[in-house]
């Protein structure tokens, strides 16, 4: 473990993860990726869509576990909280969440391995800051009852409800066999488009917060770059199949009000 969580290549990784981020922001905008309702044959080889994300998500899980388990801060409160926190996110994810999607929907093999290389990533990212890269001590017990890990955590899981609720909503949208696209009402989709995606970078805003960490920030950072443009050519999509009956609902991509 040393060498992999060596501070030069740690922070290196990180800092390669910003700046990639920035890129992948600009270059979704011309770039649909090819999954759920956009869904395009020309990415490729497919799976079922909720096998696509149990391999996807499960990785992730285990990775920090992995780290976890290995890591002589194992015992500590703070450290094993953070962690338990962002492992709850991600089994919801890899084991629940896919035996809850209705319909017959594929995900390309090219996405489905792109988005377990970049959970890797990031489990490498925040276990390795959480478990072996902060300085000793900096992750005492008092922190889990300081101001920024409270705030943090509320945001974290204000995101996780909302994200929840979104994903209950458009889940609603269709009675079995129905292949037809409908638009999402209530809770946040009155404000934004991708609601369910709104939720998403709000619970991983509040995990930067309350481990007041770059690796969080940069999580942050890579999780609106991935999921801003999505939400904007949802919106483009809903806007061509519904016209004026979308548009005039005047709604934003994914900030409510500002985005």
């Amino acid at each position: 473990m040393d060498i992999l969580f060596n501070p030069t290549v740690y922070w290196c990784v990180a800092g390669i993860m910003a700046c990639l981020a920035i890129i992948v922001f600009f270059a979704l905008q011309h770039i649909t990726a090819g999954y759920g309702m956009m869904y395009n044959r020309r990415w490729g080889i497919s799976l079922d869509n909720r096998a696509g994300w149990i391999i996807m998500e499960a990785p992730v899980f285990v990775a920090m576990a992995f780290l976890w388990a290995l890591s002589p801060r194992r015992a500590e409160a703070a450290p094993a909280v953070m962690a338990s926190l962002f492992m709850f996110h991600y089994f919801q994810r890899s084991f629940v969440f896919p035996f809850l999607i209705r319909g017959k929907s594929r995900m390309p093999l090219a996405i489905m391995t792109m988005g377990v290389l970049f959970n890797l990533v990031n489990a490498y990212m925040l276990g390795g800051w959480i478990f072996y890269v902060s300085p000793p001590g900096y992750y005492t017990a008092d922190w889990l009852v300081s101001p920024l890990f409270i705030l943090g955590t509320v945001v974290f899981m204000t995101g996780m409800a909302v994200n929840w609720h979104s994903d209950s909503i458009v889940r609603r949208l269709r009675k079995p066999g129905d292949t037809r696209h409908y638009i999402p009402r209530g809770g946040m989709f009155r404000y934004v488009t991708s609601a369910n995606y709104l939720g998403e970078f709000v619970e991983w805003v509040g995990f930067a917060i309350l481990t007041w960490s770059v690796a969080g920030a940069v999580f942050a950072l890579w999780t609106f770059a991935n999921l801003a443009p999505r939400a904007a050519s949802i919106h483009r999509r809903y806007i061509s199949e519904f016209g004026d009956e979308y548009s005039r609902l005047n709604r934003r991509y994914i900030i409510p009000f500002i985005y």
